[in-house]
């Protein structure tokens, strides 16, 4: 529509000309399609279809990978992401989603062990992909320039500045671990869908901001940490959640009573059991990542003094980039 002066309205014809307009129109329309079938359609869907849809989840991995896509299209062929950091940028988006938008969501709100496998691959596995594929540059190129303007407003700067603080980045990681299983609270966040919604925000935000502190191969002057503290903080999340792991897994009571309460999927898995495989998933698998990261940290490092000596090398005058890895 053309108001008397001429100009655009709201529902001009040139609002769906752009591509950022067409593409959200159609996710919107996906999302409002999956809705449906969720909701009146369950039992024909496939194990891979949602258990409980989510708006907010499917916009938060369809946007993204779309962004990063327009991105690497935006991007010169010498300075794109190399093909293993897209993978990993894939793989990070695909587990999350597929612990939190598939059938497997059920089973673990129905087993405490597989509420741990859910929470180790939306706080760890799936943001240690994320922030090993160092996607920000890309995605942030994707966007639309109002997207692109919000996200590095000087607000969200200022805040990011102080959760990258590395006491307090590894504060929140294991913090927010523990918060979720304190058995009072994590059974108020099982029954309320408000506050399960919460937790799994929590646990992704928190755990793609902790491993982009850690991961982050830039030297110290642009990331604004040292890689002995990368390396300290990789290591020392590992000590709090073996203790916690340890603690329900040795534990002799039923700590989470949500799960016999709404019954377990797998009846021949006792409450005990149950929780000693839940804790063994907070023990070993964090601690093994931990001490992955720690190896990814020190081949930073190499790396980092490799650039900076080869300036430095008699006859050589070339200047190493870092833009291979992060895109800048």
């Amino acid at each position: 529509m053309t108001d008397i002066r001429g100009r655009s309205g709201p529902l001009s014809p040139e609002l769906f000309a752009s591509p950022d307009a067409r593409a959200a129109l159609a996710l919107g329309a996906a999302s409002l399609v999956l809705w449906w079938l969720c909701r009146f359609h369950a039992a024909a869907l496939p194990a891979i279809a949602p258990w409980d849809f989510s708006f907010s989840w499917f916009f938060a991995t369809t946007f993204p990978l779309w962004w990063y896509w327009r991105g690497l299209r935006a991007t010169a062929p010498a300075e794109r992401p190399s093909r293993w950091r897209s993978a990993a940028f894939l793989i990070g988006m695909a587990v999350i989603y597929g612990v939190l938008q598939t059938r497997f969501e059920y089973l673990a709100e129905h087993m405490f062990f597989l509420n741990r496998f859910q929470h180790v691959v939306m706080h760890h596995l799936g943001p240690f992909f994320i922030a090993l594929a160092w996607p920000w540059p890309t995605i942030l190129r994707g966007m639309p320039a109002r997207m692109r303007r919000l996200a590095v407003a000087p607000p969200v700067l200022r805040f990011l500045h102080v959760v990258r603080k590395p006491l307090l980045a590894a504060f929140l990681f294991v913090g927010l671990i523990a918060l979720w299983l304190v058995p009072a609270i994590h059974f108020r966040a099982m029954i309320d869908p408000r506050l399960y919604l919460v937790m799994n925000w929590s646990m992704v935000g928190d755990g793609v901001l902790f491993w982009s502190v850690v991961l982050d191969r830039r030297d110290r002057a642009r990331a604004g940490i040292s890689f002995g503290m990368r390396a300290a903080l990789a290591i020392g999340v590992m000590f709090p959640q073996i203790l916690i792991g340890a603690i329900i897994a040795l534990s002799r009571h039923d700590l989470y009573g949500f799960y016999a309460w709404c019954g377990r999927i797998y009846p021949g898995i006792g409450a005990l059991d149950d929780q000693a495989y839940g804790g063994l998933i907070i023990w070993i698998p964090p601690a093994m990542m931990s001490v992955v990261s720690l190896l990814l940290v020190l081949d930073a490092l190499r790396r980092a003094e490799e650039a900076a000596e080869k300036p430095r090398a008699p006859g050589d005058g070339a200047r190493i980039s870092a833009s291979s890895w992060t895109g800048r």
